[in-house]
């Protein structure tokens, strides 16, 4: 495969309007709800299970519209915000695979939160590690993953699932 192994957020804006990897690729949803800012690094045959794995970031800022609303008086990055990243990624993944359709995430097994993502911090960093790829009808991804912020972890996921039709089913 001659595809990048990092992007940066002209691309990922790119990839929001199928411009990146071809009109009937997977894309990305569109700002406020693109929780990725960066790609750093995407290879298919890194990770635990030597079936791929994808690092990739988002910059945070105080005026980031969820800090407005989750909480007033205590603001944090929603935990479901983080995983919605990890499922982002996965979907990226699929994408700069080669594949075609409509992404869907399809569920998580398991999910561990462990810390916060404040107003103050500096950078949310969302790392997967690919289990399976399972390229029938329906292309299952299959992937473990983690939220970092500032270098240390706060959420593991396990079994985030996302799947591309190929037609509609």
């Amino acid at each position: 495969m001659s595809q990048a192994n990092a992007y940066d957020y002209e691309d990922i804006i790119r990839c929001t309007r199928g411009e990146l990897f071809g009109p009937n690729s997977v894309r990305l949803p569109s700002p406020n709800m693109l929780m990725l800012d960066r790609v750093v690094n995407i290879t298919e045959d890194g990770g635990q299970h030597g079936k791929g794995e994808a690092i990739a970031e988002l910059d945070i800022r105080p005026d980031l519209w969820f800090f407005g609303c989750h909480f007033p008086d205590d603001p944090l990055m929603p935990g479901s915000l983080g995983i919605e990243g990890l499922l982002q990624l996965t979907g990226f993944f699929l994408a700069w695979k080669g594949y075609q359709g409509k992404v869907r995430a399809m569920g998580v097994d398991e999910v561990r939160f462990s810390g916060e993502a404040r107003p103050s911090a500096k950078v949310v960093a969302y790392h997967i590690q690919v289990r399976r790829l399972v390229p029938l009808k329906l292309t299952m991804c299959v992937a473990d993953g983690t939220v970092s912020v500032d270098g240390r972890e706060i959420y593991t996921a396990k079994g985030l699932r996302c799947a591309i039709a190929r037609s509609e089913v």
